[in-house]
């Protein structure tokens, strides 16, 4: 298919969204979230297995997100550049590398390799989708097509049910090699649907004409490909990236110098990006646009919180209170059914303000249950966590993710939602570092509550960030244009 085509809705003279792309588009999306969500309940499995205490499986969760963290953007701004199709094949081809080489690991720094390789792979999927939303909504006339923003968000927050329930069910059926080997087949139906259904990037335009937009999105640049790319300005973000969270994978004041490091790129990358005629990030146009700054702190923030819930909770309660893998998974249910009802309501409003709002207060209140939490709680006391969970859950990515749709320059949509992830990731990082230091070698009531105070912090200033954001209101505004 060389061209995303579709007839005009009933009652209009403008074409619909092509429900073809959908398929492609919500499997690439999820396949980070599910790799997020199903090592929660193998972590303890896996340390049992092969001798590892929680302060070393933790990589297997940091090995994921550094990866994904840095390569979100990168192949992000390679999609604005080429268009999805090819980055979507790619990226998601090398997800069934990564579930091979997981199920057939050996040992720990086996397995943290094939982590590493599934953030890699996950990394286009949901750039490609947000990238095809912007050129769909271009082709239509119509800002958010059909739903669809919301039909991501729903789709993340159903695997989000299904990756703790699943990986509880897949170790005790077949041990926690399957969670990894899992990614075969969802490689191999990604890729089969990413050939039959993404529209093929346009011919590369001659040296010499002027930019054109692809159908997929994409631009066509004149100039070389490390000029339209900024390999130097890729190279110096990633050692940044790479430098600041390997010191936030294990805060210790003897890796000052990871700091320092990160500190030193950091400069040099603003210079080489403020430079660049065309920057892999650009600096000028990022530091303008306050609202879509602010939206990236509210998500570094808002995902410390959510992940430690996912982790730490989750190891808490196998260790800590005593359930099987498949019943911790379980325990998680009434959150993720919940998200998925509350992002399905909020979804009809295009207020962004109100839902971070109730989103922050959710937190907040969900910790403070947390804090009174013991190994002799009745069950009821979990589901109640879990469902207070729900709220901000549901609400806080649909609000995050439409932000940055109106917010960002439509001709980075890619980059920008990949940002977006970076920031997200980086927050996970500092909830896996803050779960590893809670608990140290067990797991226990004392370590799940340090950690329900480090949430706390983190809750409360995302409530604060959201309360002082005089520019929520134009976000919603732009949802109602949208709309309309």
């Amino acid at each position: 298919m060389t061209d995303a085509k579709a007839g005009p809705e009933v009652g209009t003279d403008k074409p619909g969204f092509d429900r073809r792309l959908l398929p492609p588009m919500l499997l690439g999306s999820v396949l980070n979230p599910i790799n997020s969500t199903i090592i929660a309940v193998a972590l303890v499995p896996i340390g049992r297995a092969l001798g590892a205490p929680v302060s070393q499986t933790a990589w297997l969760v940091s090995a994921l997100y550094l990866a994904t963290s840095l390569g979100q953007p990168v192949v992000g701004r390679l999609i604005d550049v080429f268009g999805p199709r090819r980055l979507f094949l790619l990226s998601t081809g090398l997800v069934g590398v990564a579930g091979v080489v997981g199920a057939l690991a050996p040992d720990l720094g086996v397995l943290i390799g094939a982590r590493v390789l599934l953030g890699f792979g996950t990394c286009a999927g949901y750039p490609a989708a947000m990238a095809l939303v912007r050129s769909e909504a271009e082709r239509t006339g119509r800002d958010s097509p059909g739903g669809v923003l919301t039909a991501l968000a729903v789709a993340n927050q159903t695997i989000a049910v299904v990756g703790p329930l699943l990986g509880g069910l897949l170790i005790a059926v077949g041990g926690w090699r399957t969670t990894f080997a899992l990614n075969v087949p969802l490689a191999v139906a990604a890729v089969l649907l990413g050939l039959l259904r993404l529209p093929k990037a346009a011919p590369e335009a001659e040296p010499g004409a002027e930019p054109t937009t692809r159908p997929t999105g994409g631009t066509t640049r004149r100039g070389s490909l490390a000029a339209r790319l900024d390999l130097p300005g890729m190279v110096l973000f990633a050692a940044m990236l790479v430098s600041l969270l390997l010191f936030l994978m294990n805060l210790h004041l003897r890796d000052w110098y990871l700091l320092a490091l990160a500190a030193a790129a950091g400069a040099a990358f603003a210079v080489r990006e403020l430079r660049a005629a065309t920057p892999f990030i650009d600096l000028r146009v990022l530091g303008g646009n306050t609202p879509l700054l602010a939206t990236y702190g509210r998500a570094l923030v808002a995902y410390v919180v959510a992940y430690s819930f996912l982790y730490g909770f989750t190891q808490w309660t196998e260790e800590g209170f005593g359930l099987t893998p498949f019943h911790a998974g379980l325990a998680q249910i009434p959150m993720f059914l919940l998200a998925i009802g509350v992002s399905i309501v909020s979804g009809r409003s295009t207020s962004v303000r109100g839902k971070l709002l109730l989103g922050a207060v959710g937190q907040i209140v969900a910790c403070l249950v947390i804090l009174m939490l013991g190994g002799d709680s009745p069950l009821w006391m979990l589901l109640l966590v879990a469902l207070i969970f729900g709220v901000p859950q549901g609400l806080n990515n649909l609000a995050l993710q439409n932000s940055v749709y109106f917010q960002a320059d439509p001709e980075r949509t890619a980059s920008s939602a990949g940002l977006l992830r970076t920031f997200a990731y980086i927050g996970s990082m500092v909830a896996s570092s803050a779960t590893a230091a809670s608990f140290g070698q067990h797991a226990d009531t004392g370590g799940l509550h340090r950690l329900a105070w480090v949430m706390l912090g983190a809750g409360v200033l995302y409530l604060l960030l959201t309360l002082f954001d005089r520019t929520l209101g134009r976000a919603a505004g732009a949802g109602t244009r949208a709309s309309a």
